[in-house]
């Protein structure tokens, strides 16, 4: 009988640095696979093969928008993965309009990666 693979913490971040840091900094969640790509298409081709256990996204990357991502993750029924955005936005109103798509946390460029796990933790809940 073939065992189900991982959940996936998913980073979609096109800025390699700040995608490497937030690896390291999730890569030692148990119980989970941690993968990273570089824009909100290749995240939906992850999201349609796996089990999403959380997202982390910027939003502002080639091709289609972290928001437009972040919209169709909460349109996919009997889902709800906790969404984590990081991001580089000035305008003041990007981490409400996120929190209105249904983003569970913001985080503003520079931030600190334990501090996005330590939120990733508490959102699905490890102890």
């Amino acid at each position: 009988m073939a065992t189900q693979p991982p959940p996936v913490i998913l980073i979609v971040e096109d800025i390699d640095t700040c995608s490497s840091t937030l690896e390291i900094a999730l890569s030692s969640m148990e119980g989970c696979q941690v993968l990273s790509v570089n824009s909100a298409e290749d995240a939906l081709a992850v999201v349609a093969g796996s089990t999403l256990l959380a997202l982390v996204t910027d939003l502002h990357l080639p091709g289609m928008s972290g928001f437009e991502l972040i919209r169709h993750v909460r349109s996919v029924p009997g889902t709800r993965p906790p969404i984590i955005v990081v991001s580089g936005d000035t305008d003041p109103h990007t981490p409400h309009r996120a929190h209105e798509l249904g983003a569970d946390a913001y985080f503003a460029k520079p931030y600190s990666p334990a501090e996005v796990r330590r939120t990733l933790e508490r959102l699905i809940h490890v102890p």
